[in-house]
């Protein structure tokens, strides 16, 4: 990717053009299944449990991030999975529910041509579904895309990635794919569905770079009804009228001077805040914020920020960075709200290994930050609709 900050977009795919999400098209997306980069040492079950309540992961999306200095690194994508649990989402903080995994090849390697994809999808690959196995032969979880080392008991045809999806396959009609194939020998009815009620929606990721045109005037035009941002003054003011509006002649009592000192009154947390705001302003539909070796994450609060000891090193001894950050626009997209708890975040953080390690192009296990709203940030600029504020 290019220096600078450059943002993330979700954009619907189509069942016609669903082939452009494909492994061998080296995709940004959200949701549907993992489009692996590499064969080997991919995460096995264990490692994408949530580390709450150790259910299956699904993924969450997954970034083409290629190092152009580094020829290891040719092809480089980071993947990051999310419990499905709004439960686990409580706490903020580091890992919990989410979970992030980087790989890497070069160019020369032994699953991909080294000439860049076709614009034009193959006649075999624009009429396939989801694989069953990786080119390698290591079977996936016919549910979730991931490995799929238990096989159905009965047909044997099949991968899950444990029982739970197993079991939530077998409700959606394996069963009576498994009799047809036990009774036939024809597996054409046990052909995988693009989507199910455990993945995430699936969207491509478009990569913009950030316009600077929000650092070209820092004050407020209040007759662009378009992007006109209030001002942190703007905003007390406002509260403090609603305040003493609604408090009727409680507030009545309040001397000249308490009144004054409310009206000024501005937290640290609403200075962030208020930033933050009127940083996305401009691109309030962003769901990705990336900048490697540049530019640090924007914090929706001045709560539960991560100090340097927090992000702990790499295996390999290397300090972690900054790489990207999650926006809570994403949340718009994943359709996870309910009437119960749901997922939720203000923004996730994303480090990774500074010397970007990588032995025999395994995948590597990072660190993501969780970061909620505080009590107070309510208010987000017009057309970026949080979807809840903690």
């Amino acid at each position: 990717m290019a220096p600078g900050v450059e943002l993330g977009f979700a954009a619907a795919v189509g069942p016609a053009e669903a082939w452009r999400l494909r492994s061998a098209y080296f995709p940004s997306k959200v949701g549907g299944r993992p489009a692996w980069l590499g064969e080997a040492g991919l995460p096995g079950p264990a490692a994408l449990r949530c580390g709450r309540c150790r259910q299956p992961c699904a993924l969450l999306l997954q970034l083409y991030a290629p190092l152009r200095d580094r020829p290891d690194a040719f092809h480089r994508t980071l993947f990051v999975f999310a419990c499905r649990g709004g439960a686990c989402y409580r706490l903020p903080g580091p890992q919990g529910p989410l979970c992030v995994f980087r790989n890497q090849l070069p160019r020369r390697n032994g699953i991909y041509p080294e000439e860049p994809p076709p614009e034009e999808p193959p006649p075999e690959l624009a009429a396939a579904g989801p694989p069953r196995r990786l080119r390698c032969g290591a079977a996936l979880c016919r549910i979730c895309g991931c490995l799929g080392p238990h096989a159905c008991g009965r047909c044997r045809r099949v991968g899950y990635c444990g029982p739970e999806h197993q079991a939530l396959d077998w409700r959606r009609g394996h069963r009576r794919s498994c009799e047809q194939h036990a009774a036939s020998g024809d597996g054409s009815a046990d052909a995988i569905p693009e989507h199910n009620e455990f993945l995430f929606p699936e969207y491509e990721i478009l990569i913009e770079p950030e316009e600077p045109e929000f650092l070209a005037d820092s004050t407020v035009n209040p007759d662009d009804e378009q992007g006109a941002i209030e001002t942190s003054k703007d905003l007390k003011e406002q509260e403090e009228f609603h305040v003493t509006s609604s408090t009727g002649e409680a507030c009545q009592s309040l001397d000249e001077e308490t009144l004054e000192a409310m009206a000024k009154h501005e937290t640290e947390d609403d200075k962030i805040f208020q930033m933050f705001k009127e940083r996305i302003a401009v691109e309030p539909e962003q769901i990705i914020r990336y900048c490697r070796e540049g530019e640090g994450p924007i914090w929706v609060s001045g709560e539960n920020t991560p100090e340097e000891k927090d992000i702990p090193n790499c295996l390999c001894g290397a300090r972690r960075i900054f790489e990207f950050q999650i926006m809570p626009q994403l949340l718009n997209h994943l359709q996870v709200d309910s009437l119960g708890e749901s997922i939720d975040w203000g923004t996730l953080v994303v480090y990774t290994c500074a010397n970007n390690c990588g032995e025999e192009n395994e995948y590597m296990e990072e660190f993501i930050w969780k970061q909620d709203f505080s009590a107070g940030s309510v208010c987000l600029p017009s057309g970026y609709e949080a979807k809840s504020s903690k």
